[in-house]
């Protein structure tokens, strides 16, 4: 009996050791998996709250909070102009970062298509009440003027809302042939009768493209316009350059230079004169000096 009582004690402190080793080791993986996965969190970058299209927005079409919702998104790739939150009261620091003031009935208008689940850009969309045109894409103290374009006054098939322009001008200056750089860099706000820059007609024949200009560039252009030929050319989406004076003349062009016209003097003539009674005789003879 006794033997029995050994051997059971015995077991029961062999079940326990092996039960506190396997404790141990189970401790043990617990313990590398949470270290694991607090390096993996503190390698993930911190996300923030960023308002998206709920559903897909085409240009011009007209939207409310019910349309909008907010995604996590990693904060150092939020896009330039993003919301944060859908609503927020008016006054408070948070109200520039929200896409609706609280209470704000008026709907808003995308000034470009979203697809579902895209950002929505303060700089794509208008302030709620207005709808989306050419006003809505003017910056403050600017203005639109239009200028005419056809297939010959530049690259008038593939211009769009948003893209710049240099602008040259072709008349008459003294009689003579010049075209001069005259506006450049200018942003144009519409093609046509249509802001939208996501219009499919790209090889479309413009007849007009509107810029945004100040009052004394609208000045300049009209006279312009009046007085020659403006020409378009289409500045690339890396431009850096700053552009100096442009003017080009026919002789310029051509590569004729003026010449400075010279004096030929009249070949001298000497003469004699000789009397022969009532009558003068003059008679040419080689010049002597």
């Amino acid at each position: 009996m006794r033997l029995v009582v050994v051997l059971v004690l015995a077991l029961g402190v062999t079940l326990a050791g092996a039960a506190v080793y396997l404790f141990q080791g189970q401790l043990t993986q617990f313990q590398q998996q949470r270290d694991m996965l607090m390096a993996v969190q503190a390698k993930i970058p911190p996300l923030t709250d960023v308002v998206i299209a709920k559903r897909a927005l085409k240009y011009g079409e007209r939207f409310t909070i019910a349309d909008l919702d907010i995604a996590k998104v990693q904060a150092d790739k939020v896009p330039a102009g993003a919301f944060h939150l859908l609503t927020a009261r008016q006054g408070t620091p948070e109200a520039q970062l929200a896409a609706f003031l609280e209470g704000e009935t008026r709907p808003r208008a995308a000034l470009r298509s979203f697809e579902a689940n895209e950002p929505i850009l303060g700089t794509k969309i208008t302030v709620p009440g207005v709808d989306a045109g050419i006003m809505a894409n003017l910056a403050p103290d600017k203005r639109a003027f239009t200028i005419q374009v056809d297939v010959a006054s530049g690259v008038s098939g593939f211009l769009r809302p948003g893209d710049r322009v240099d602008v040259y001008w072709s008349g008459a200056v003294n009689g003579e042939p010049v075209t001069k750089l005259i506006d450049t860099n200018l942003q144009l706000i519409a093609i046509d009768q249509s802001a939208d820059a996501d219009r499919s007609e790209e090889t479309k024949i413009a007849r007009t493209v509107t810029a945004e200009v100040t009052p004394e560039q609208v000045a300049a252009l009209t006279l312009a316009q009046s007085t020659g030929k403006l020409t378009l050319a289409l500045v690339g989406m890396t431009n850096t350059a700053e552009l100096g004076a442009i003017e080009i003349d026919r002789d310029q062009l051509l590569g004729i230079q003026a010449q400075e016209a010279v004096k030929v003097e009249a070949p001298r003539v000497c003469t004699i004169k000789t009397r022969k009674g009532s009558d003068v005789i003059e008679t040419q003879i080689p010049c002597t000096n």
